[in-house]
Parts: structure tokens; sequence; C-alpha cells
């Protein structure tokens, strides 16, 4: 059963649609074009669409984040945008990156307009960020700015050790972690931090938004890990056991190759030369990596993040309501169908 988001984030979606779709208008009519048929705005000739533009996590967070400031939320809008358009940016270039051919159940953008012209699509949407962010005159937009290109930087960190791991069967658990905190946990810190710096809340309060995004980027990373291999297509747009057929040293992965367990063992032999050999090789890959326990340390640390998020919001005084709202999306993202 596909869990319903909470009504915050159709909330903050409505708050910051009309800006993000103002900022795209500013691209030149190349990008423009591909950036909105990313976002499910319209198909691959311009003509309006009303399709899925994913989960609008990143703005629900930085809205939320002012809402526990405790200020208004029109100052925040901004940032908002601009770290929904870095995740944009993020996905325009890991499809490529990865060779998904399909994005929220339709083809990816480079497998309609042609890769230089997706990576060029999202070079402009990451500019773009910027622009929004320093256009703003909210009060904190110099540190907003400043937590966006931090965050722009570890992502881009997290999606090169991504690849990099890919041919290695000896990567650790830790090395892993920081891999994910890096290309996931740290864009989510932002965003939960976000409208906070734009408003100039005091540092406890930021510092507190922070964590709680930082610990939830994790979680959420986490889960996606296990629908990676065993999420069904119709959830995640994405073939079945599709993170282990591309060779990649997810979480589940990786705990299972270091378990020191006989299926481990076999594990990394099957995974020896990067990626499974076979669509045999790939099931039996899946097979032994719940078998040696992986699939089972994976759920238990997500939950152990999700953990650590809500007792981050222990450490700042916060309005009820916002408190509420952040502990309901924390748990939307973290139930999915895992």
């Amino acid at each position: 059963m596909t869990v319903v988001p909470p009504e915050t984030v159709s909330r903050s979606q409505q708050l910051v649609e009309p800006a993000l779709r103002a900022a795209v208008d500013r691209l030149a009519p190349g990008p423009r074009l591909i950036a909105g048929y990313h976002r499910g705005w319209w198909d691959a000739d311009g003509r309006p669409a009303a399709r899925e533009a994913g989960k609008a996590l990143r703005p629900a967070l930085a809205v939320l984040s002012a809402e526990a400031a405790g200020g208004p939320v029109e100052p925040a809008i901004p940032a908002a945008v601009a770290v929904e358009l870095v995740h944009d940016f993020s996905l325009l270039h890991d499809d490529v990156m990865d060779g998904d051919t399909q994005r929220r159940h339709r083809p990816a953008a480079w497998a309609v307009f042609g890769t230089p012209q997706a990576l060029l699509a999202g070079d402009a949407v990451l500019t773009l960020a910027v622009q929004v962010l320093t256009d703003s005159r909210a009060a904190g937009r110099e540190a907003a700015l400043a937590a966006v290109t931090e965050a722009i930087q570890h992502l881009v960190r997290g999606q090169f050790d991504d690849i990099a791991f890919e041919p290695r069967t000896d990567v650790g658990i830790d090395a892993c972690l920081q891999m994910e905190a890096d290309k996931t946990a740290a864009l989510l810190a932002c965003a939960a931090s976000i409208g906070a710096r734009a408003l100039a809340a005091p540092a406890p309060v930021v510092d507190a938004l922070h964590r709680y995004g930082f610990e939830l980027g994790l979680a959420f990373q986490l889960v996606d890990d296990l629908l990676g291999i065993w999420g069904e297509p119709a959830v995640t747009g994405k073939p079945v056991l599709a993170d282990l057929r591309a060779g990649k040293r997810s979480s589940p992965v990786v705990a299972a190759m270091r378990s020191g367990t006989r299926a481990g063992e076999e594990l990394v032999a099957v995974l020896a030369d990067g990626r499974p050999a076979t669509e045999d090789d790939v099931a039996r890959a899946a097979v032994l990596v719940e078998q040696a326990g992986g699939r089972e340390w994976c759920i238990a640390e997500a939950d152990r993040r999700l953990a650590a998020a809500l007792a981050a919001l222990d450490t700042a005084a916060l309005p009820a309501t916002a408190r509420r709202e952040l502990e309901a999306v924390a748990k939307f993202v973290t139930e999915r169908d895992r």
C-alpha cells in the first residue's frame, strides 16, 4: 500500500510551485523545455501535461523550517525553489551517469533530448538555483546561499564516490554511509534548515533543523536502497533489482559483502567484475544480500536514523505545529513501500 503524503507536503507545493515555474521561465528556450519536461509540466513538444513532478520533499522541508523558526514563509520561498532546482540538476545528471532510461514512469530527459542537451539543461538549472537565491531579499540570504553551495559540493562528491565504488568489492560500510550522506543527506539537511537560515533564525534552531534533515536524509537514502533492490516498479518507476543490475554498491549490498558470512563471500564473488554477468546472477545476488543480512541491517539502520532525526528536534524550542509536521514528513519518507 502506498503511503499518502502528509497535507503539509501538498500545501508547501502550492506555495512554491508558482515561484518555481517563474524561475524556470527565466531559462533559455532549450533548457527550459527540458527542465519543464523533467518536472512533468509538459511533454517533449512543450504541450501541457499533468504528470507527477516528484515528492516535493525538499521545498516542503524548506517551508517547514521557516515555520519552525517562527517566521513567515514568504522570505523562504526563493530558498525552497533553489533546493528543488539543485535536486532537479542532480537527477538530470544522475540519469545520464546511471544510464537510467526512465524517470517517474516516462522516458528520462536524456533519452528524449539527448545526453549533451540533458547535461546542459542540468547545468542551467543549477546556475538558476544560485541566481534565485542571489536575487532574494531575505535577511539571511547570504547564509542560505552558503548552505546551498556547500550542499552542492557534498552532492557532487557523493555522486563521484557512488560511481567510483561500482567496480569495487572492498568498500566498507562507513565509506558507503559517507557517500550516501554526501549525495543525499547533505541536500536534505540544507533543505530542512534553509528556511530558518533565510529568516536569520537563532543558531540553535538552525542547528537542530540541520541535524534533523541530515539524519532524515540518511534514513531516506537507506529506504531508497531497499526499494532499489526489492521495490515494486509501480512505486519506484524502475525495474525490480535495478540497483543490483547496475552494480550499485548501496548500503544493503555493502553490509552483506562485509558481513563475514558465507553468503557475503559468495556475493563478493558474484560481484567481482562490478556488475552481475547475467540475469541469473542478478537474481542470485538479491538472494545473497538478504541471506547475508544486508536487508535486515538496512531496515534497522533506517529506523535508527529516523529516531535520530526526531531526537534532533528536541534540541531546540520549536512551535508545536511545525514540530508535528516535521515528524509527519519524516515518517512519510521512511514508510514508503519498503
